[in-house]
């Protein structure tokens, strides 16, 4: 997720901190204030060098069905197609670019408008083949004033965005917003978004920072935590921003702090498998279901291996 100052600084829009009297009521696990705990580590490596650090932050990665990956440059306004040896294939403009997610329909679906000022210049979604020569983006959502930032599909079809500014959006098929589900969602912050089984889980960080939450699909009010993820400081909590789920139905979740943390969400156990720069997003390589790709506010893209 893009914030207001230098990520650096860990300073935090007032926007998000004024959230905190909106989010959900529940109950987080006392120990999450305490650092939180290592785990057998993961080895990382530069998959994808950043031209020039912070300019080519990478917000939000995704494969494509043919395996290649889209990166978005946030800063840039693109998102930009690599292909298997890492090379640059394509680059097509977005505006502000969050969530990169193929769709069921073979497209690659592109969140835009994360930023603040879509309060003023609404965000929403784009589409286009990925397949292309020279891919050209159509609008599929518009008119989303709060931030989107993450999205997720379920095997429906429906599209759930992760809006900063107001919560969890979900999205019919034919491109309209379902305003009755999304009434009944949790209001607050909402940043990754996954589905597994029927539920959502969400990063959120509006009260406290570094929440995840369980969303039933079918009964969207029914909210619960899942985690508070700490920051390896005693007493401060981390940034929570994308977020993946295993064939196990284990979370991996990326951080300011710069934390890949895996959570149980059976029981809510968290520990971090690696530590390093800060990370914005992460998706499983194809066919690698043990390794992952993870973009970073640096703008290189890391590719992680997770132990075994």
């Amino acid at each position: 997720m893009r914030r207001l100052r230098r990520p650096g600084s860990l300073l935090w829009p007032a926007a998000l901190i004024a959230l905190a009297g909106t989010a959900p009521v529940a109950t987080a696990d006392p120990a999450a204030a305490q650092p939180i705990a290592s785990c057998a580590p993961a080895l990382a490596a530069t998959a994808v060098p950043a031209g020039i650090p912070m300019l080519d932050w990478s917000e939000n990665v995704g494969y494509d069905v043919a395996g290649n990956l889209w990166v978005s440059r946030v800063y840039r306004n693109v998102v930009q197609r690599y292909d298997r040896s890492g090379a640059l294939t394509a680059t097509v403009p977005v505006d502000f670019p969050g969530a990169v997610r193929s769709g069921p329909d073979g497209l690659l679906y592109v969140v835009y408008g994360d930023t603040p000022t879509s309060l003023v210049s609404p965000g929403g979604v784009v589409r286009f083949d990925p397949t292309a020569a020279d891919p050209k983006p159509e609008v599929f959502v518009s008119g989303v004033r709060t931030m989107p930032n993450g999205a997720a599909f379920d095997e429906d079809g429906y599209l759930y965005l992760g809006a900063s500014l107001s919560g969890v959006i979900r999205v019919r098929p034919d491109g309209t917003i379902d305003t009755a589900w999304t009434d009944q969602a949790p209001k607050g912050s909402a940043n990754g978004v996954v589905v597994r089984d029927r539920t959502l889980y969400v990063t959120t960080n509006g009260g406290p920072l570094g929440r995840i939450l369980r969303i039933p699909i079918d009964a969207p009010g029914d909210v619960s935590v899942v985690a508070d993820v700490s920051s390896p400081v005693a007493g401060v909590p981390d940034f929570t921003d994308d977020l993946i789920i295993d064939s196990a139905g284990i979370l991996y979740v990326t951080t300011v702090f710069g934390q890949l943390v895996r959570v149980d969400p059976a029981t809510g156990a968290a520990c971090a498998v690696l530590s390093g720069e800060p990370m914005t997003s992460v998706v499983a390589t194809p066919g690698q279901p043990d390794q992952l790709i993870a973009g970073t506010e640096g703008g290189a893209v890391l590719r992680i291996q997770l132990p075994r």
